[in-house]
């Protein structure tokens, strides 16, 4: 490659370790991180040069920090690369999309889009639109009194708006709530507009299952908003901590033709660009995906992606500063990601072919996992004291919490 690039990345969570994870297997360059405060894991990392900026969430801070370092590269002729970790971090880049774009290489929609997309409620009537099929859904407002929907209980809650909910914790502060009756389900809404929090909050059907039926799927659409790679995953297990629950902590590959047709419809339909990320649910009563909501980013486990054959790196550089007119990828064979021991996998996950799968690919060599990266630990003691701890952590984690 005649260019040279310089990834800029905010946040610094395992999304950001494994985006700068994916730039360093295919180009061995070190990214450049922000973030509010350090974190394990991308800390003592060889691949990330991490800058701590309490403030970088603030938009003056943001604007500011960020042409400070395009002023740092601005004689090397080192092309910038700029990608967001975070839901707040996207927002943040797609809100100041034009003034970044005159010194970064900018792979997000517009603001338009974003607020069309971004709340859950919004997003639903797109789908309603475009034919895509989703949980049957109430939107419930502060002060309202409905407790009787046409859906029965269990019901799930969640804030239409998360980054604004994340901006003001409080006790009790989960990522989605499952309500069980009507008393839980007024103790629950109840808790959560007592803070400072008002948008609206989604109710949703249950829809039956343990974790391995759930779905993700992350996109990449080019400049001219055609989609070039999608890549499914089968999620085998969960988080199960109270503000981490739906974090993916293993996943493998699969193929649904039907399912990846009517998403690349609907993304090429309203015009998207960049990397989408959309969790869904299989309905075993009527046999259909069922879309929660879309990230306008990579998905925090998007290490399954690269490690697969699809390296998100390689798809920005190549659209975005080569303009190759690239082929549509369709990631077709299985492959094993997870970021938990195996252990943890083969105690928690209940479905045998699955499993047996797991173990098929292990043996073949089809295995990977975010922090498992041999130049990044090699002499890296911190480091590796940190995975090690991080691992050990995991397993308590899912004997207090997976029952």
């Amino acid at each position: 490659m005649n260019i040279e690039i310089q990834p800029i990345l905010l946040g610094g969570d395992i999304n950001c370790y494994s985006v700068a994870r994916a730039f360093h297997e295919e180009y061995g360059v070190k990214s450049i991180a922000y973030g509010r405060c350090a974190l394990g894991a991308t800390k003592d990392s060889k691949i990330i040069d991490f800058r701590i900026d309490p403030r970088i969430d603030e938009d003056r801070e943001f604007i500011d920090v960020l042409m400070e370092i395009s002023d740092e590269f601005k004689d090397t002729g080192k092309k910038l690369i700029l990608m967001g970790c975070t839901d707040a971090y996207a927002e943040l880049i797609i809100d100041h999309r034009d003034i970044l774009s005159e010194k970064y290489i900018v792979p997000y929609i517009n603001k338009d889009l974003k607020e069309k997309l971004i709340e859950k409620e919004s997003f639903y009537r797109i789908c309603e639109e475009k034919g895509l099929d989703y949980p049957k859904t109430y939107i419930f407002s502060k002060g309202d009194k409905t407790t009787d929907f046409d859906f029965e209980y269990p019901v799930v809650i969640k804030p239409s708006d998360s980054v604004l909910y994340w901006q003001f914790p409080f006790e009790g502060m989960n990522k989605a709530y499952v309500a069980k009756d009507k008393d839980e389900f007024v103790k629950i809404t109840d808790r959560i507009y007592s803070g400072k929090y008002d948008k609206s909050l989604i109710i949703q059907d249950f829809i039956p299952g343990d974790d391995s039926y759930m779905r993700v799927l992350t996109c990449y659409s080019d400049r001219n908003a055609k989609v070039k790679m999608m890549c499914l995953g089968h999620v085998l297990l969960e988080e199960h901590t109270p503000t981490a629950i739906g974090n993916h902590a293993a996943i493998i590959t699969e193929f649904n033709e039907e399912l990846l047709n009517k998403i690349k419809d609907f993304l090429e339909d309203i015009g998207y660009v960049g990397f989408s990320n959309f969790d869904i649910k299989y309905d075993s009563r009527d046999n259909r995906y069922k879309l929660f909501e879309i990230n306008l980013r990579q998905g925090r486990s998007n290490y399954y992606v690269t490690s697969s054959g699809n390296n998100i790196a390689k798809y920005v550089v190549e659209d975005r500063i080569l303009k190759k007119d690239l082929d549509l990828k369709l990631q077709r064979q299985p492959f094993y990601w997870h970021v938990v021991p195996n252990q943890v996998v083969f105690e928690y996950v209940k479905d045998r072919e699955l499993l047996a799968q797991v173990k098929k690919l292990r043996a073949e060599g089809k295995e990977a996992t975010s922090f498992g990266y041999k130049i990044d630990l090699r002499w890296n003691f911190k480091r590796s004291l940190y995975v090690l701890l991080y691992n050990i952590n995991q397993i308590r984690k899912y004997k207090k919490y997976c029952r």
